[in-house]
Formats: C-alpha cells, sequence, structure tokens
C-alpha cells in the first residue's frame, strides 16, 4: 500500500449528476478504467490498473459539480481541530468509509473546500506523477495572507515564494505565486506538494476560492482538444509554464481540473 507524508495531497474525486457520463468522458480522455462502488453511487477511476481517482454520483442536485482534493493526515480529528481553530470551517466532521479509512471535509478562511482522508485499508493514489495520473494541486484565493496562515499551521506546510506568468485570465502580469513542502523537508522546488494562486480583480468577484487539481500527461494540446471533443470545454488554452504545458478544462458536466505535460518526460 503506498504510503503518503503527512498533510501530502493523497486522493481526488468528483462529484457528478450523471456518473454514467462521467464514465464515458474521463474514460475517452484518459483511458480510465471503471470498477463499481459495493451498492453505493461511486466509481473508482483505474489507468493501468492502478487506481487513481473516483466518480461519484452527488446525493443533492445543489451540491457544485467539481474535483476535491484530500490530504494525508495520521490523526483526524486532531487536524479537523486545527482547521477550526485556524479559522476554517469543518464542513463533515469524522466519517468512517468502510474499511478504507475515515474521512472529513473542511474549507479554509477563503472558502476553499477540501478533504481530509485518513488512511485504512485504503492510502489513496496507487499512480501518481505519471501519465493520466493526478500530479498537482493549488489553492486559488482572494485572501492569500490569511490562507498562508492557516495551510501552514492546520498542515505545518513550509512555503516558498515564487513568480509565474498571470494565469490565463489574469493581467498577463507576473503573480505572486507560493508553493508548500511537507513539514520535514527542505522548502523548495523539489519538495513542493501544492501551490496558493491568488484570485486577483481581473476574474469576476463572483468566482468563488477553489482547488484547482492537475493530471499529468503526454500531450497537452492534443488531450486538450480531446476534452473539447468529448463534450467538454477548454477554459484556459494549452501554454507553456516554467514546469511545462498546462490547460485547464472542464469535462462535460462542467467539473474543471487541468492537465500538465511536464518539462522533463514521463515515466
Amino acid at each position: 500500500m503506498a504510503v503518503f507524508a503527512q498533510s501530502a495531497p493523497c486522493w481526488v474525486d468528483v462529484q457528478l449528476s450523471d456518473l454514467e457520463a462521467g464514465k464515458r468522458f474521463y474514460g475517452g480522455l484518459f483511458g480510465w478504467t471503471f470498477r463499481a462502488g459495493d451498492g453505493m453511487p461511486f466509481a473508482d477511476a483505474y489507468s493501468e490498473g492502478e487506481l487513481v481517482a473516483a466518480l461519484a454520483a452527488k446525493r443533492d442536485g445543489r451540491m457544485p459539480t467539481t474535483w476535491g482534493v484530500y490530504f494525508s493526515t495520521d490523526d483526524i480529528r486532531a487536524t479537523v481541530a486545527l482547521v477550526r481553530k485556524a479559522g476554517g470551517q469543518v464542513i463533515t466532521d469524522p466519517v468512517r468509509a468502510g474499511a478504507a479509512g475515515v474521512l472529513a471535509q473542511a474549507a479554509d478562511p477563503g472558502g476553499a473546500v477540501f478533504g481530509l482522508w485518513q488512511a485504512g485499508e485504503r492510502a489513496g493514489f496507487e499512480k501518481r506523477n505519471r501519465p493520466a495520473a493526478f500530479c498537482w494541486t493549488e489553492v486559488h484565493t482572494r485572501q492569500p495572507e490569511r490562507v498562508d496562515a492557516f495551510y501552514e499551521e492546520v498542515f505545518g506546510f513550509q512555503g516558498t515564494d515564487i513568480h509565474l506568468a498571470g494565469p490565463p485570465g489574469g493581467t498577463g502580469a507576473a503573480e505572486p505565486f507560493r508553493i508548500w513542502s511537507p513539514a520535514g523537508t527542505e522548502p523548495g522546488e523539489d519538495t513542493a506538494v501544492v501551490g496558493r494562486a491568488v484570485l486577483t480583480d481581473a476574474f469576476p468577484a463572483m468566482l468563488p476560492s477553489y482547488f484547482l487539481s492537475y493530471f499529468a500527461v503526454v500531450d497537452c494540446d492534443g488531450t486538450a482538444e480531446a476534452a473539447a471533443h468529448l463534450g467538454g470545454r477548454i477554459t484556459a488554452p494549452p501554454l507553456d509554464i516554467p514546469y511545462g504545458r498546462m490547460a485547464v478544462l472542464q469535462d462535460d458536466q462542467g467539473a474543471a481540473f487541468a492537465v500538465l505535460q511536464p518539462t522533463e518526460p514521463l515515466p
């Protein structure tokens, strides 16, 4: 079983109105195969036989259609207590997911929602940082100072500030971007597991804070074209960044995600 460092991203899932349509989209886009949950309205997604994500049918149509990311914790109740202490909101108190583990959901002070996962029989991804698998996540926020302090208190992250070209839809000017490394590591690009981007005034005021998760691909442009062909949308066309070539996409039900073709060839 994979082992994840404390506070590292360990899982992603997407909440969808139409589970079968989701299987067709992501199966066509990433080549994923699926196994249905035991009597439950979700499906585990596999790439080359390794677990990469899950698709879940929304229990309530008012729930957002969105990808969610989960962070590993050895003590979920202690982490939930830290969320409250640091000014976050606990949306779902810890609940057992059978023998797989224990999960909770929370929001940071800026409103971005994330999950917590304490592993039981399931640690999280079996495949990551390889084609058709999760490779990165970042929170986009309007309150960087409050949010930085929150994640650094709750997760023990150590931050490194860098400057990237402005995000798609922004001004084009270099904008502040922070990367976080787990506690006990040397902070920097080599150890970073999460990023923080700033939602500037260039973005619509109604756009809430959110996490954007990335999947690694071998051909960014081809993947973006395939997403559109499958009924999805290209919300930020492919562009080059210091770490490779990326695009922001939506599936055919509106869930947003990004793809990254890394500068270094994928294994």
